[in-house]
């Protein structure tokens, strides 16, 4: 395996382990882990968003990997879609097929394998990745949920109009694609971030990666599969092994340039996001399957990402 693969795959492995065994071993309980995850999502992941976009030129971003990324997390979702029929349940899966942990394992994994120029085209996904994947989901999801609503005789609760509204705001006004435009709109003056200000910045954002990537660990130590492991071999079979060959394929057909496409493949191939499980709280269908899911997704991706790596760095 290529230098570069070790080397950004030995830190991964060995926070996760070792995030795992602090919790096995009583050194972090299990309601610490919100605390840590504030912690990581409040402070340490916008300082690093902030300060990386904080000198990137809107015209020197590439929105086309970007655009491939939708169309592959699009294709998978309609596919489920079809597949489960139109319903909340069907929705959720279709969401856990293709929203990545791109914050969390993302970006100190792509910082490792494909530093500064892999972070800002990861960035420029991250900045849309929640806004326009759970923007749609939720369209979906009310749809859906107004539709056996009526099937049952009863009627919707909410207003799709209000609640998508809601949506496109929160996804704005959060701690990923605020600092990212923030960057963004910094850069544009053409000003630098003061010292003593980008100091601390960097300092903050060199500890995202480390404890991220522990409290991945401490999370699969707290996670239980028990009855819905088969349900969520599937679905991480899915999002780990599917979601990034529908994405190259896409991405081959559309002649996506190498680093983009090494890049958006990777967080294609990372496992199943979070937010999907807020869904499923939010909607009451599938939480015990999807909360299984990303437990089972994340430690399959220490098999299947470590693949993925060795195949884009082979074709790079």
């Amino acid at each position: 395996m290529d230098s570069p693969v070790v080397s950004a795959l030995v830190p991964v492995i060995l926070f996760i382990g070792l995030g795992f065994l602090s919790a096995r071993w009583g050194w972090i309980r299990a309601a610490a882990v919100k605390d840590l995850s504030n912690l990581v999502f409040m402070v340490l992941t916008p300082a690093l968003l902030f300060r990386t976009m904080s000198t990137v030129q809107v015209q020197a971003l590439n929105f086309e990997p970007v655009a491939v990324y939708f169309l592959a997390a699009g294709l998978l979702f309609t596919a489920a879609m079809l597949c489960h029929g139109f319903s909340t349940l069907a929705a959720a899966r279709g969401l856990a097929y293709t929203f990545s942990n791109t914050i969390m394992i993302g970006v100190p994994l792509v910082g490792l394998a494909f530093g500064e120029a892999g972070l800002v085209t990861l960035f420029t996904l991250i900045s849309m990745h929640a806004l326009i994947l759970l923007t749609a989901a939720t369209v979906v999801f009310e749809l859906a949920a107004a539709r056996e609503s009526a099937r049952a005789g009863g009627h919707a609760q909410h207003s799709m109009l209000r609640t998508v509204a809601q949506a496109v705001r929160n996804g704005i006004v959060h701690p990923v694609p605020l600092p990212i435009l923030a960057g963004l709109l910094f850069a544009q003056t053409g000003l630098a971030v003061p010292a003593v200000v980008d100091k601390p910045l960097q300092l903050l954002g060199q500890a995202l990666g480390p404890l991220a990537l522990l409290l991945v660990g401490v999370t699969l130590a707290f996670s239980t599969v028990g009855a819905y492991f088969k349900a969520a071999l599937r679905i991480a079979l899915l999002k780990n092994v599917l979601h990034p060959v529908v994405l190259a394929a896409c991405g081959w057909a559309l002649g996506l340039s190498r680093l983009p496409m090494a890049v958006m493949v990777v967080a294609a191939a990372l496992p199943v996001g979070a937010n999907v499980f807020l869904f499923t709280q939010r909607y009451g269908v599938a939480e015990d399957e999807v909360t299984a899911s990303i437990a089972v997704s994340t430690a399959l991706a220490l098999v299947t990402v470590p693949v993925v790596l060795w195949l884009v760095a082979r074709w790079l």
